[in-house]
């Protein structure tokens, strides 16, 4: 009440201040007469009609003034709540981020140890492929000498039969091939 009582009389003084330098302006150099009976009258209307706006709105309006002070304060709490959680959100960040090239290098380091195992993977798997290759070709080698061999005893023995064939054909008469049959004919009949 004793601060309502307070903001009326800055009101009033405020009102009798503007009056009073309206009056005391010059504008043209002549004097003007202040119809104080008229100026008194406003005054008080005006009072009045504050009084009354106070009387019936004025809780409504402190009321007003109050909430929207306390949303305000509110608000401002809410904010510096939200401050502090970012506050602590930047943190957490910039200790990821100093632990990020740790974990850049670990990263990169187990990345080149699976590397290395995998390289000496693939050179034992290679190594081991080329054994079976030598190994196979080696066998296939021996296999194909093996058949040539036996091509080119049989082509040989061949041949041997036919020269000798003809060697005999040449040398060997008539009587001479009737006794060689008679032998080998005595031969098989006796063994």
């Amino acid at each position: 009440m004793k601060r309502t009582l307070k903001i009326a009389a800055y009101a009033a003084a405020m009102v009798l201040v503007t009056g009073a330098l309206a009056w005391a302006s010059d504008a043209h150099g002549e004097a003007h007469e202040l119809p104080w009976g008229n100026f008194i009258a406003r005054v008080v209307n005006f009072v009045i009609v504050v009084g009354i706006i106070w009387k019936f709105a004025g809780k409504g309006i402190a009321d007003f003034f109050r909430g929207r002070q306390d949303k305000i304060r509110h608000e401002l709490d809410d904010l510096d709540a939200r401050r502090r959680d970012a506050e602590a959100k930047i943190k957490d960040v910039e200790k990821s981020i100093a632990n990020l090239d740790k974990e850049k290098a670990a990263i990169l380091a187990e990345a080149k140890a699976q590397g290395e195992a995998l390289k000496a993977a693939i050179v034992a798997e290679a190594e081991k492929k080329a054994v079976q290759i030598k190994t196979a070709a080696e066998n296939a080698a021996a296999t194909e000498r093996k058949v040539m061999l036996d091509q080119i005893r049989a082509e040989v023995a061949g041949m041997i039969v036919e020269t000798a064939e003809a060697l005999i054909k040449e040398k060997l008469t008539a009587e001479d091939h009737q006794k060689l049959v008679d032998k080998y004919l005595t031969k098989v009949v006796l063994n």
